[in-house]
């Protein structure tokens, strides 16, 4: 069984992008992807205001056990959204994160983020070697519900707080080459 606070998170690359981990440094690429409303929309956080607001979100990620991914397209390096793990937990030796993931709305609906989580549930499960990766869907993300139903993910059959629970196990896998 893995221990939650020994993971050492790499970058990661698709056929397309590359996943690189977030500092600081990135903060004006987060700033400018942040502070659209449309994709904060459903996230649990507020457009960002400044640099300083960016600087926040990146190191709370970098505080917490999991880890955020800048997404970059290969072919120019351009920022297009991020993901990672969050919520890293471990209970009855059952090893479980939620996932996390947004898109630069130009990006919408062209195979981008199912590009990535493709890579990076392969990398939960084989890497991290979590036993369940689950995630939140707002009720009105109808693009992110598709998108969990693709790769493979189970609705539970119960909102809990107000959203949409979907969880994948290791053994129900369906990642596609």
């Amino acid at each position: 069984m893995s221990k939650i606070s020994n993971f050492e998170f790499t970058s990661l690359e698709t056929k397309n992008l590359y996943l690189k981990l977030l500092t600081l440094d990135d903060a004006a690429d987060v700033y400018k992807h942040f502070r659209d409303e449309n994709i904060t929309r459903y996230l649990d956080i507020e457009p960002c205001k400044d640099i300083k607001e960016a600087k926040e979100i990146i190191q709370f990620h970098i505080d917490d056990f999991g880890c955020r991914w800048g997404i970059y397209k290969k072919s120019n390096n351009e920022f297009v959204g991020t993901c990672g793990f969050h919520y890293l937990r471990q209970s009855h030796n059952v090893l479980n994160a939620e996932i996390g993931f947004d898109l630069s709305s130009n990006y919408w609906g062209k195979g981008i983020m199912f590009e990535v989580l493709q890579q990076i549930i392969k990398y939960g499960f084989e890497y991290m070697k979590l036993d369940v990766i689950d995630a939140t869907v707002e009720q009105q993300n109808e693009r992110s519900q598709r998108l969990m139903k693709k790769l493979g993910f189970i609705k539970a059959p119960k909102l809990q707080d107000n959203l949409i629970y979907f969880f994948l196990n290791k053994e129900d896998i369906l990642i596609t080459k």
